[in-house]
């Protein structure tokens, strides 16, 4: 099989293991604030349907979440449905990738901006480390 061929198969995969096993939760405006509240990392995708680079980065957020899985939840914030909290926040850019913990953002990457950049952020939300802007 070739190279291409292959991810792509290994981005459905991961992508369909995350939906089925519920490691990506939907959020809406009745359950995001009870869930940024845990005092576990909170890791928020801000998309919509009709944005190719929120399609792109799906099965990285995948793989995220099942490497992560058990230390930090990853939810995914329809921007389309749910604008008053993509306003909330700021999201002016979709993908907007934003870390919460006890109810307040820590920190956030916007665009697409690859699977090492948000392995690195939802680290520092794991270890502790201080987000420094």
């Amino acid at each position: 099989m070739p190279e291409t061929n292959l991810s792509a198969a290994q981005n459905e995969k991961a992508k369909k293991i995350s939906i089925e096993s519920g490691s990506i939760v939907r959020l809406t405006s009745s359950d995001f604030d009870s869930h940024i509240k845990s005092d576990q990392p909170v890791f928020v995708d801000f998309w919509a349907d009709w944005c190719p680079p929120c399609k792109a980065m799906e099965p990285v957020v995948a793989r995220l979440a099942a490497k992560y899985s058990g230390k930090v939840t990853f939810g995914k914030l329809n921007t389309d449905e749910e604008p008053e909290i993509a306003t909330r926040y700021d999201v002016m850019s979709i993908p907007t990738f934003m870390i919460f913990k006890n109810g307040k953002p820590l920190d956030a990457a916007i665009g697409a901006v690859g699977e090492v950049a948000l392995d690195k952020l939802i680290q520092k939300s794991v270890a502790g480390t201080p987000i420094r802007r």
